[in-house]
């Protein structure tokens, strides 16, 4: 059995005295799609600020790809592979698309790579390369945020409520392109509030609510055990 990409053993994180991640564990597969869903306030979005480094954890374990990166900077787990899509678009509305992605290339990779992998991945955004970015579609910025994201080569993409606010074809079709990352060795872990299709391109999944990672297992097991409540609807 390989290592995993990312483990989580006994997290525990606090906001002043209230414990807010209560024992999480989880691990997530070399390679694979895992989901992390759940209703809004179980901690997943804490659960995302402390793995990206942003908010250290009371007490418990995390290893990226096998080194202990527990009081690791957001800088030194970026060197280790993690990429973050946060919540809500991460792009600079005033630049162009090509712009917004030719910065990326201020990490080593070459401008040319960076242009190829987000037009390839998303042609769309070719289309509008000279348009200023804060003026496309909320899923037109949304692809723009994974491209600027894919270029720095991860290992780990974290994708946080990648869906949230879109109409459901772009969810989809951003989905579709998760999978096709996927595909090229990149792991990947979505947390979202709404299930379905985030399962639908999923190797693995996980329920986390009131704290805690609740279930774990392949996504028609999740689907079959979780009530409709937990998983958001229809969605």
């Amino acid at each position: 059995m390989s290592v995993p990409i990312l483990e989580i053993v006994g997290l525990h994180a606090a906001y002043g005295r209230i414990e807010v991640l209560r024992g999480v564990d989880l691990s997530v597969p070399k390679g694979a799609v895992m989901a992390l869903l759940g209703p809004n306030g179980g901690g997943k979005s804490t659960l995302v600020k402390v793995i990206s480094g942003q908010k250290k954890p009371t007490s418990g374990d995390i290893h990226l790809g096998g080194v202990h990166v527990q009081d690791a900077s957001a800088e030194e787990l970026a060197r280790l592979g993690l990429c973050t899509v946060p919540e809500g678009r991460s792009v600079f509305p005033n630049l162009t698309v090509e712009e917004n992605l030719t910065l990326m290339s201020y990490a080593g990779v070459a401008a040319d790579a960076v242009l190829d992998t987000a037009y390839s991945y998303f042609p769309r955004l070719h289309d509008r390369r000279h348009q200023l970015a804060g003026t496309m579609s909320g899923g037109e910025q949304q692809m723009l945020a994974m491209s600027r994201a894919l270029a720095s080569d991860p290992a780990l993409l974290l994708l946080d409520e990648l869906s949230m606010g879109l109409a459901p074809l772009i969810v989809d079709e951003l989905y579709d392109t998760v999978a096709q990352i996927a595909e090229s060795g990149v792991s990947i872990l979505c947390i979202e509030q709404f299930a379905r299709t985030a399962l639908r391109v999923s190797d693995y999944a996980a329920v986390m609510t009131g704290g805690r990672i609740v279930a774990t297992g392949e996504p028609s097991e999740i689907m079959d055990t979780m009530s409709d409540v937990i998983l958001g609807g229809a969605a």
